[in-house]
């Protein structure tokens, strides 16, 4: 009788342990998201669910999620494209940073389906030459891969680098797009 209550009390303090463990990598080391919407799209698809790691340091090209400036209880996924100090812009849709040019190739497979000839990134007055004033410190300048319907900095401004809740790395669901995220 005492080697049960033993070994029932080791499987109770084991699942506590276990739900303690998880609970904890859930609040303070990635967070599941689901994908709403198509601006994002071809590199996240809508209903993909992924994992964004929390507290990490956002870097340029990072696939990122935060809180909808313009609606409350919601959060965007985009990519960041400019820091802070940066000065970016758009030629003809080739991007521009403190005046490098600079290739963005997880745009390529879009850009080769356009067939309109018009560019896939335009200003919010449908110019395909423009710029952004210099992002200023602690903001970053974010783009959705669709940016023909992407709701991002042309429209709802810079976002606070702080407000950042986790940077998108994997797709656990659908099952056939499972995988690390290619940037």
């Amino acid at each position: 009788m005492k080697n049960k209550n033993y070994e029932w009390l080791k499987s109770a303090l084991f699942l506590i342990g276990l739900v303690v463990i998880l609970v904890a990598v859930r609040l303070f080391i990635f967070t599941p998201v689901v994908v709403k919407g198509d601006s994002m799209d071809p590199t996240l698809q809508d209903g993909e669910r992924v994992i964004a790691l929390l507290n990490t340091k956002v870097k340029r090209f990072d696939i990122v999620t935060f809180p909808a400036p313009d609606e409350p209880d919601k959060y965007y996924i985009k990519r960041v494209i400019g820091l802070p100090g940066d000065e970016i812009s758009y030629q003809n849709d080739q991007l521009f940073i403190n005046g490098k040019k600079v290739a963005e190739p997880y745009l390529a497979e879009y850009k080769k389906q356009l067939t309109d000839g018009m560019p896939l990134t335009l200003s919010p007055n449908q110019e395909a030459s423009f710029k952004f004033e210099k992002v200023p410190a602690g903001k970053i300048l974010v783009l959705g891969d669709n940016r023909r319907i992407s709701k991002d900095t042309r429209s709802i401004g810079f976002i606070d680098e702080s407000t950042v809740s986790g940077d998108v790395k994997f797709v656990f669901w659908p099952l056939k797009e499972i995988g690390f995220i290619n940037k």
